[in-house]
């Protein structure tokens, strides 16, 4: 029998042609822990916002404040708009963080942020301290790698296909939310 080789700690003592490489365990990695420390991070103070809106928390305004906040930008209703965008913030940052339907969670949080950019801070330039596009570009650009990249080994969708990301995934989280998006401005 032979021993296993100090070059390759993947070699077995019976042979490489009776352990192929795709049979060792995966172990989860650096970029793995970093996509969950994204996904955590944007996710949750996604669906933090999305709390604020519907329920007032967080110091938030609530469902009654936010619709008529939305009936002033020139949604109407402004109840509807207001309870698809924060549940759009809920749901979809709860997903993205979870890494659960991710190309879905995406399009989600790209939706809003896109919408935002063109209701509220588009007319304000770049730079958040002129209440500009600044923290909405940064969460949508987030939420678009995240579906190209895939959520990582540490993550809800990790047997499904889509839990891989790639260009499919992140077309569809843009198609997605380019299309619900046209859908509420036209509206």
């Amino acid at each position: 029998m032979r021993s296993p080789s100090p070059f390759n700690p993947l070699a077995s003592s019976r042979g490489p042609e009776e352990r192929p490489l795709s049979a060792t365990p995966a172990r989860t990695g650096a970029a793995d822990a970093g996509l969950l420390l994204l996904r955590l991070t944007f996710g949750l103070l996604m669906a933090g916002h999305g709390a604020q809106k519907l329920f007032g928390l967080f110091g938030g305004p609530g469902f009654a404040k936010t619709g008529k906040g939305f009936d002033a930008m020139g949604y109407h209703p402004g109840e509807a708009y207001g309870l698809a965008a924060g549940l759009s913030e809920l749901l979809g940052g709860l997903g993205f963080a979870l890494g659960l339907l991710t190309p879905l969670a995406a399009a989600a949080l790209i939706g809003v942020m896109i919408n935002a950019m063109v209701m509220v801070t588009g007319a304000h330039g770049l730079w958040m301290s002129d209440n500009g596009v600044e923290y909405n570009v940064a969460i949508a650009v987030v939420a678009l790698a995240v579906a190209a990249i895939g959520p990582g080994r540490l993550a809800a969708d990790r047997p499904f296909r889509w839990g891989k990301g790639g260009w499919t995934e992140a077309a569809v989280a843009l198609g997605l939310a380019g299309v619900g998006t046209a859908i509420v401005l036209s509206l």
